[in-house]
């Protein structure tokens, strides 16, 4: 645990995205982050479709398909500009909902159709209690290689756009706070 610990805080003070071949042929990734705020605190806003957008600043629009929210099985279409596209085209995936496990504070959802090239993606977000009202999130990815595109240039920038989202949370938890107040 140590060492997966210091490997995760690492990767977080370097901005550092590990990626490597994983064992079933995908190409994998991982960025984190420790963030100021308890993870009771991050856990709410992470799990909810509807708050989306306030930590992922790519995304316009979440729309649920089917199924409960929190229930494996559960699918949506998630679209903005997550991705850029030349003809300016909003980017848009339809996920499902593989796991999720209050306990743990982890989930995982599948791309299951896109218009990104992703289809069969798999992303993880993971929260750890990292004591003194902070939380440490690890968010892994893979994907299925894709022709014409070099590995560590799409592991690089998927790390990118999910370190982005890392840091924007504890700013959306201290809006929503604010909010709250007035």
């Amino acid at each position: 645990m140590i060492g997966l610990l210091s490997e995760i805080i690492w990767r977080t003070s370097t901005g550092m995205n590990m990626a490597y071949q994983g064992k079933n042929g995908k190409w994998e990734g991982s960025v984190g982050g420790l963030i100021d705020a308890p993870v009771d605190k991050v856990w709410p806003l992470v799990t909810q479709s509807k708050r989306l957008q306030e930590w992922m600043p790519m995304v316009e629009r979440c729309t649920d398909i089917t199924g409960d929210e929190g229930i494996p099985g559960y699918v949506r279409v998630v679209s903005g500009f997550m991705f850029p596209k030349k003809d300016e085209e909003r980017s848009w995936i339809k996920e499902k909902l593989l796991s999720m496990d209050s306990s743990a504070h982890s989930y995982s959802y599948k791309m299951e159709a896109s218009n990104v090239g992703l289809d069969g993606s798999i992303n993880t977000l993971k929260l750890v209690d990292y004591g003194e009202d902070s939380t440490l999130i690890e968010w892994k990815f893979e994907i299925n290689p894709l022709e014409g595109v070099c590995e560590e240039s799409i592991i690089d920038y998927l790390g990118f756009l999910y370190k982005s989202c890392i840091n924007r949370i504890e700013g959306a938890i201290e809006v929503a706070a604010h909010s709250k107040k007035v």
